[in-house]
């Protein structure tokens, strides 16, 4: 079974795009009206670029440090599209 890469996954626009899909379809499906499932995705699709920018810039640091291996801000980017 293949480990995880949750660094990966977090910084993510697919996941979360995903995650705010999910979301949006079970508050409509559950009853909530779309304008409420429209507010929960913004909101999370808001926290995400939060969350990626945090990572991105810790990489991106620890990187130029010498303290995390190799991790170029190009392969930070290259699962951001």
């Amino acid at each position: 079974m293949k480990k995880i890469d949750w660094i990966k996954k977090l910084t993510s626009r697919k996941f979360w795009t995903a995650v705010g899909s999910f979301v949006s379809l079970m508050i409509v499906a559950l009853g909530g009206s779309e304008e409420v499932a429209v507010q929960a995705v913004a909101i999370i699709m808001a926290g995400a670029t939060v969350v990626a920018y945090i990572i991105g810039e810790g990489l991106v640091d620890s990187a130029s440090s010498g303290s995390a291996g190799n991790v170029t801000e190009e392969e930070y980017e290259e699962d951001g599209e």
